[in-house]
């Protein structure tokens, strides 16, 4: 799905001499601050660790534009308190962390109200009908225009059962205009061999792709923006101060960098910095795992994405990855590793032949809204101040697009989608 292509308009005046900086240096912010170099030519890009450390690393590699759909729904609702219970499910809450969560979950019970459920579907949508033709065109721009798969994604419903439960998603996909194609689980055994027989359907995405090495495409974001002349400081953040026209942006370090634009991008980290200013967001952690398998045995065309189970498998990063689960238990816990066998488990039922001998463990924070939607937006209390943060498991998706619309807010041009879904003025608290 295609939008026309933006031409980079020129900077006015008042913004030439402007100094930005962007915290975080994962997929988002390394999109954001390439962006922005092209357009002021005086951009820092700080981030405590080395570029694309942190999710972006550790992501599906799927650019998926079809899961827009907010998670938040009465099936959802009555399934919480056995996620409580059971170590297994698709959803790990820990118990301590529950007093905390509450009210996050009483918003995100709030968000799946059928109106709103409907307004954040269509704004999701709209992002994710950009994100596409956006991705391609800034790996394009450095250098990776063949690092995108032609192949889709494949979901995949084992039983006529799985497949009504899903039916009206896979509806609200073709309604907002994303191709689907239905098929039996004969063609499906065909296209993928691997696959074991039986299954009854699945439903081919062509247009959710796969990236072949999501961190060598944040470490080639990075590199382009430092070749073309920005500086990337590895420090972290102490504190933000108000100042007129902007904020200072204090390190660690001690050095404080006064920024006319400063972008906050720091992903599950950000709400420490939201609240610098004055300004909480309700942002918690999704911990995702996965198991990266260098050696498989198999060969897969396709991603595949399993949605009763809740798990993935994508082809990437010189291997098979395995991954999708989701635990809520904040930033300093200790990682919970069973949540990545739990999901390698499934993966084996679906393919037979699959061998994980040679393979690693990972864990990371996906930043993650009750409303399922991202924030990107102007703060509302200091002007100069802006956020690209809480994308979920979209973040790889939606980053291309994101900076774009960054862009535009932070350089006063009127982006081409409404963008009140996506203002911190949606948040009470």
């Amino acid at each position: 799905m295609k939008t026309a292509d933006r031409k980079d308009e020129p900077v006015t005046d008042g913004m030439k001499n402007s100094t930005a900086v962007v915290i975080g240096a994962g997929v988002i912010g390394s999109a954001v601050a390439h962006e922005l170099q092209k357009r002021l030519g005086n951009v820092t890009l700080v981030e405590r660790d080395e570029p694309g450390c942190g999710a972006s690393k550790g992501n599906l590699a799927s650019i998926a534009v079809t899961e827009f759909t907010p998670i938040s729904r009465p099936s959802t609702w009555l399934s919480i308190p056995g996620w409580l219970l059971n170590p297994k499910s698709p959803v790990k809450i820990k118990p301590s962390h529950v007093p905390r969560l509450i009210p996050w979950i009483w918003q995100f019970i709030l968000s799946g109200r059928p109106s709103k459920f409907r307004y954040l579907e269509a704004n999701g949508a709209a992002l994710c009908r950009r994100a596409l033709h956006d991705t391609k065109k800034l790996m394009g721009e450095i250098g990776l225009a063949n690092d995108i798969s032609d192949a889709g994604c494949m979901a995949i419903y084992a039983t006529e059962r799985e497949f009504h439960s899903d039916r009206s998603r896979l509806e609200a996909i073709k309604s907002y205009g994303f191709p689907i194609d239905i098929i039996d689980g004969r063609e499906l055994h065909d296209l993928e061999p691997e696959i074991v027989p039986g299954i009854f359907k699945a439903a081919r995405l062509p247009e959710n792709k796969t990236v072949r090495d999501p961190y060598l495409y944040v470490k080639k974001l990075a590199e382009t923006f430092t070749k073309n002349g920005g500086r990337i400081l590895k420090d972290a953040v102490a504190d933000l101060d108000m100042r007129d026209g902007g904020a200072t942006v204090r390190l660690q370090s001690g050095q404080a960098l006064d920024a006319d634009i400063a972008v906050l991008c720091a992903g599950a980290h950000s709400g420490k910095l939201a609240k610098k200013l004055g300004e909480p967001i309700p942002l918690e952690t999704e911990r995702g795992y996965h198991t990266q398998i260098m050696a498989p045995g198999i060969d897969l065309g396709h991603s595949l994405i399993w949605p009763s189970r809740a798990f993935m498998v994508s082809p990437t990063a010189g291997g098979i990855r395995v991954g999708g689960t989701v635990e809520m238990a904040g930033l300093n816990a200790a990682p919970d590793y069973g949540r990545a066998r739990i999901t390698l488990r499934h993966a084996r039922k679906l393919l037979p032949r699959l061998r994980s001998e040679n393979s690693t463990e990972w864990m990371g924070h996906r930043p993650a809204l009750p409303d399922t939607v991202p924030l990107i937006s102007a703060s509302s209390r200091v002007p100069g101040v802006f956020y690209a943060t809480g994308h979920g498991h979209l973040g790889l998706t939606q980053a291309a697009t994101t900076a774009l619309l960054i862009c535009d807010l932070a350089l006063g041009r009127r982006p081409d989608i409404d963008m009140s879904a996506f203002s911190i003025d949606r948040f009470s608290w």
